[in-house]
Formats: C-alpha cells, structure tokens, sequence
C-alpha cells in the first residue's frame, strides 16, 4: 500500500484532493420544494436580475434563500440573478447573490428579448477551480460590468468544490459536466436570434469549452449554418499545453475557421501557482503557465538573452499575452480580472480590438507581453479592473 498512500499523501500536499462524500440529506430532499422546478410563466424581475444563468449544480431549496451547491444536480438549471454583494448572516459574512430559477422556454424567451435590444452578441463566462455559484456571479457581472458587454451576459456553473483541496473533484466534475456544457452551448449556437457568442474561460473552464465548440462547429457545418463563436478568451488556461498545440488547428482553429475570422486570445503567466500545481500533478505544463518543460530550451533561450518563457507553437489564429510582469493576487491565476493593465488588454480583446499599443512584441509573432504601467500602479488595480462593485449590504 506504500505507492498509492504515497501518491495520496502528495496530491493532498500540493492542494490537489479533498475527500468528498454525499452529505447527510438526500439530494431528493434539497429540491423537493416546488420553487427547485421552475413553473413556465412565473414572473421574474429582469430589471432586478439583469444577468443570466444555467448550472448543473444541485440547488438546496429548503429555505427561504435558495442556494447552488457543490453536487452534481439532477437536471440543468435555468435563472437570472444580479451582481453579489456581501451579507451579513447569523455573525458571518458571506458573498449572496440574488438569484431566481425560470422555466427553460421562458428563459430563454428572456434572453431572445435582451438579445434583440442589443447587436445580436451574448458574453458566456465558464468559470474554473475552486469557484462557488457566488464567485462564479461576481466574476461575470464584473466582466459586464468592466467590459462594458453590449448584450446579455450568461454565467455557466458547474459543480466546482470552492475548495483548495478539491482539485481532483472539480477535475472530475468538469469531465462529467461535458455533455451538459456541450449540448447548452449547441442550442444557444443554434438561435437564429444570436449573432456572435463571445466565450471567456477561466482555469479548468478551458477543459469544456474547446470540446464544446468543436461540437458546435461540426453541427453548423452539417446544417449549413455560419460560426457564431469568433472571439474565445482563454484566461490561466488549465489544459495540457501539448495536447492544446496539437489538436486544436484540426477542427477549433482550422483553416477554414481562422479564415472565417475565428480567433484565441489566451492569458499566461509564468506566476500562476495554480497552474504550477497543476503542473506538478499532470506531469506536463499548463497552456495558461509559459514553464519550460525542456531545459535546453530553457537554456537556448537564456544564452540568447531572452526571459526563459516557453510557448506554445505559432497557430493562425492564436494570440498569446503574458501576464507574468503585471502578476496579481496570491496566487496569480486571475489576472484578467485583478491587474489593471491585463484588465484593459481584456476589455479590448471584448471589444474586438486585435491590436494594442500596449503590448510589447517578443521574438515569437503570436506572443505578447504585457509590462508594468507607471500610471496604473497596484493601487489603482481595484478601480481600473472592478468599475463600481455593489456595496456591502447589513
């Protein structure tokens, strides 16, 4: 038993595994409550909750605040909620977002209304490790809110632990969470009423949605119908970077899609200690982490004069920006969120702005770095990235 306690006992020091088991309630019992299935026709306040949903989490409708949680749910949920706010709960703090579930045909009949007051475009955040439904809600209405979005702004959960040590879990659930990803995607793709699907990724959301896009560019193309989804952020992107360089001119970024005007945009960083660890555990390096796997590349690059930061391969299509000088956060793996001067090459890249004044060219083509703005220092990171965050509520 020497070799899988010994592996054990390494996952669980590099934050990687956490036991979970099936709680002491009956997963029944979480959604007995009639308000866990939505009734068709049942009012909900767009004006309140301006932003949209879909989970596969498990919901807990037991009490009067409904809540998303760490189990797989029984069926893909539908809702709208608005930005979260820090609440005050029986002498704990702790980060609520309003939420309300909708009947499937009425959200999406909701959606089809905000769609058309817009340009046709729709913003999908996937989120990544060790996030809650409330972080998971915050990180979105912060990218609306940062961006500035011209359309409706959807959040997709799946069944992450929002745990350090859940790692191995989240991995688990994200595989299992595959189909659901893929066939929601698939049916926004399909709306007549949508133009362009914008997706930004976060960590391990990297992992669903390249799959799922595959998928939906295999149905255009069996139905004769024109890619929607042009413009994919990858930020801190756990996936094998091998794997990545590979397969992905073969159906995301082929030919046929780059020429059509699809494009990446993927955010790194050589600091990003979550996916460091990832690293330690898969054996090979993260898309989202520019680590040099071969030493002699390391030490090509250090004879030349060069940062040792190795890439990806030149891919039509591909852009790469390396957040490592502009690093912020303990842990470095949400740059795109928490440093001012990667926020605004993210608000951009929304915008659908392909070049930047800012970026400074490094001896690779596809490959950018962003550097430290004297007029934007540390300080300034919350204002510049965050644009009017809700307040804390007694």
């Amino acid at each position: 038993m020497r070799g899988p306690a010994a592996i054990f006992a390494a996952l669980t020091l590099t934050g990687c595994i956490t036991p979970v088991d099936y709680g002491d309630i009956r997963h029944a019992d979480y959604v007995a409550d009639p308000r866990c299935t939505a009734q068709a026709g049942a009012a909900v306040d767009g004006e309140a909750l301006p932003l949209f949903f879909a989970t596969s989490r498990l919901p807990d409708c037991r009490n009067a605040d409904i809540r998303l949680l760490i189990h797989r749910g029984d069926a893909v949920r539908y809702g709208r909620f608005a930005a979260p706010a820090k609440t005050k709960t029986g002498g704990k703090t702790e980060l609520r977002a309003p939420m309300a579930f909708q009947e499937a045909g009425d959200w999406w009949g909701a959606l089809h209304a905000e769609t058309d007051r817009r340009q046709g475009r729709v913003l999908l955040y996937v989120h990544g490790y060790r996030e809650s439904f409330e972080t998971t809600a915050k990180d979105a209405a912060q990218i609306g809110r940062m961006t500035g979005f011209d359309g409706p702004v959807i959040a997709y959960s799946w069944p992450s632990q929002h745990k350090l040590l859940g790692y191995a879990v989240d991995e688990t659930n994200m595989y299992h969470d595959v189909r659901n990803f893929r066939d929601f995607l698939r049916t926004l793709a399909e709306r007549e009423w949508v133009q362009e699907i914008v997706i930004v990724s976060h960590s391990l959301g990297a992992r669903l949605v390249i799959p799922a896009v595959g998928a939906a560019d295999r149905l255009a193309r069996r139905v004769d119908r024109r890619d929607k989804i042009m413009n994919i952020v990858l930020a801190s992107p756990d996936i094998d970077r091998e794997t990545f360089e590979r397969d992905i001119v073969e159906d995301v970024l082929s030919p046929e899609r780059v020429a059509q005007g699809r494009r990446i945009t993927a955010y790194v960083s050589l600091r990003d200690k979550a996916l460091a660890a990832s690293r330690a555990l898969h054996g090979y390096p993260r898309l989202g982490s520019p680590y040099c796997f071969d030493p002699f590349e390391a030490k090509d690059l250090k004879a030349k004069g060069l940062p040792e930061r190795c890439y990806p391969g030149a891919i039509p299509g591909l852009t790469v920006i390396d957040t490592t000088d502009v690093s912020r956060g303990s842990t470095g793996h949400s740059n795109f969120l928490r440093s001012a001067v990667a926020c605004r090459d993210f608000v951009d890249v929304i915008a659908d702005q392909r070049a930047r004044p800012e970026r400074m060219p490094t001896a690779l083509a596809h490959v950018f770095r962003l550097l430290p703005d004297p007029a934007a220092p540390k300080g300034m990171d919350e204002s510049l990235c965050n644009r009017n965050p809700p307040p804390e509520t007694p």
